[in-house]
């Protein structure tokens, strides 16, 4: 990879390429001439960079994990009913920007099975953020009654395909208003309720415990 100024704006303009193509053609469909294209680059300085479209893929959907990680972090704080409202605004949010690469993250994890391994392992630190908020729920002294590895799993998924429906697919034509706030808050209100089920903690504020991960699910 080339690291001058030069390069770094190069590969910039890759970047912002492929995510122009991935949005209008999808990611199965784009061609590397068209990224170099759109990029005002020849296809050979592509290589310069990445050895494929899928690599330059990768590269794309760990700024988005980077990105939601940071965001997350930023937000934290003590108060783990806040921290769920804080996460999945996050998610949100952050889904949004990068609804190009989520195209291409869905259409590759389907076709090929390394990518989908590769994309699991990215789900994973989003299970392990979930759980980090369910411990620190259970020392505010709410024993949450499920399995956690399975609720967290299911409440990444939850995001994963709310958020891929909301913004890539169109939505669902029973749902008259698109307003992202309330869709925050309904998934906000699905999070809590599940994990508190109308009690409230001992005590406020339980914090997040040694080895814990700050929330940031779906990455």
């Amino acid at each position: 990879m080339v690291v001058t100024p030069k390069g770094r704006r190069t590969e910039a303009a890759f970047h912002q390429a492929a995510r122009q193509v991935f949005a209008e053609k999808g990611f199965l469909n784009a061609k590397i001439s068209d990224i170099a294209f759109a990029a005002g680059r020849s296809p050979g300085s592509f290589y310069n960079y990445y050895d494929n479209k899928q690599q330059l893929l990768e590269a794309l959907l760990l700024k988005f994990n980077s990105d939601v990680l940071n965001r997350a972090r930023l937000r934290a704080t003590d108060d783990q009913q806040k921290n769920i409202e804080e996460a999945v605004r996050v998610y949100f949010e952050t889904f949004r920007e990068y609804v190009p690469e989520m195209i291409g993250a869905y259409q590759l994890s389907m076709t090929d099975a390394k990518f989908a391994e590769w994309w699991r392992t990215r789900r994973d630190r989003g299970i392990k953020g979930v759980l980090s908020v369910v411990r620190a729920v259970e020392r505010s002294g709410i024993d949450v009654d499920l399995d956690h590895t399975v609720f967290a799993s299911a409440i990444v998924s939850m995001l994963d395909s709310f958020c891929w429906q909301w913004f890539a697919a169109g939505g669902d034509s029973m749902v008259k208003t698109r307003d992202d706030e309330v869709a925050i808050q309904v998934l906000t209100e699905i999070w809590r309720r599940s994990l508190y089920n109308g009690r409230q903690p001992a005590q406020t504020g339980a914090k997040l415990g040694p080895g814990d991960e700050t929330s940031h699910p779906g990455t």
